[in-house]
């Protein structure tokens, strides 16, 4: 049986032909504007699904480059407060080999005025922050490790070489499941603290320091000799934690180059997720534009004429 076609059929179809060839057009002017081809959930459920897991283990990987970032500028800045602990422990022995032969008492107590001030740098040094942060002190990194008294204060208050160090381990999560420990605790560079039971065989480097200040003061040439081994074992330490920290910061920047190469990666995939082919929307574009000017043309003609032109 024929269907009989009335002129508001007619009208309504035209008009649902221009509205979905506008949005057509709408869509592609947004992917065209933003520059990219998901700009609502509708658009690709399945995409935006591999977009939002993306764009999750792009910021995941994003905290663990920063991550690695602090831990190397931390890595960084300890190797080299460990390289000025190294040559502060170099003049001093320059200066204990000097004062441990007979020499002048007004040499003795030149070498003395000097070994102090190397004394009071390595408090300095020991007392360094980085970031706001006191390097040599564990966890307490709000809390300054070494008191800074001279060699010479015969105060009741703890000294340097009295003072036990937190031995907690600053630790960051570089990748997913590990951690690692960009701190070295300040009893492990200069020593263990002095105690009665400890005193004659510590190599604590600031009671070394102190000892050999007594003994070229007293005029004891032989006991600034005995100290030597002691400033030479503790140098020794010193540098095997150095080397420790430049293989940390070796692992360091391997894990940087490998974050690096993930981030790229998932920056790939993202883009070829989410980003729109401008090449591909402005050829459509172009085409449905040329469509709904055709479709405008056409309804013109399919529009009843009025009651003048049945006049006329």
């Amino acid at each position: 049986m024929a269907i009989r076609v009335t002129q508001s059929m007619l009208n309504s179809q035209l008009l649902r032909n221009v509205s979905g060839n506008l949005n057509k057009m709408n869509n592609l002017q947004n992917q065209l504007s933003t520059g990219k081809k998901i700009n609502a959930p509708s658009d690709d459920p399945v995409g935006l699904t591999f977009a939002m897991r993306y764009r999750n283990e792009l910021s995941s990987n994003d905290q663990y480059i920063r991550n690695v970032d602090s831990a190397l500028s931390f890595i960084e800045y300890t190797d080299t407060a460990l390289g000025q602990i190294g040559d502060v422990v170099q003049r001093a022995r320059e200066l204990m080999v000097q004062g441990s032969t007979t020499q002048p008492d007004t040499a003795y107590s030149a070498i003395k005025l000097e070994l102090g001030e190397l004394y009071n740098q390595l408090t300095e040094v020991g007392n360094s922050k980085f970031n706001g942060k006191y390097a040599f002190n564990g966890e307490q990194t709000t809390t300054e490790p070494y008191p800074k008294l001279g060699v010479d204060d015969n105060s009741t208050a703890a000294k340097a070489y009295q003072v036990t160090t937190d031995s907690g381990q600053l630790k960051l999560e570089l990748s997913p499941s590990m951690t690692l420990a960009v701190n070295v605790p300040g009893n492990e560079i200069f020593g263990e603290a002095v105690t009665p039971a400890n005193e004659a065989d510590s190599n604590n480097l600031f009671y070394v320091l102190k000892q050999a200040c007594d003994a070229l003061e007293g005029g004891r040439p032989e006991e600034v000799s005995a100290l030597l081994g002691k400033l030479d074992s503790r140098m020794n330490t010193i540098l095997e934690k150095r080397s420790e920290i430049g293989a940390r910061m070796n692992r360091v920047e391997l894990i940087q180059g490998r974050l690096g190469d993930i981030d790229q990666n998932l920056t790939e995939l993202q883009s070829k997720t989410e980003d729109a082919d401008l090449a591909y929307v402005i050829t459509n574009l172009q085409m449905e534009e040329n469509v709904y000017q055709a479709s405008l043309s056409t309804g013109a003609r399919l529009i009843q004429p009025s009651l003048i032109d049945f006049l006329r």
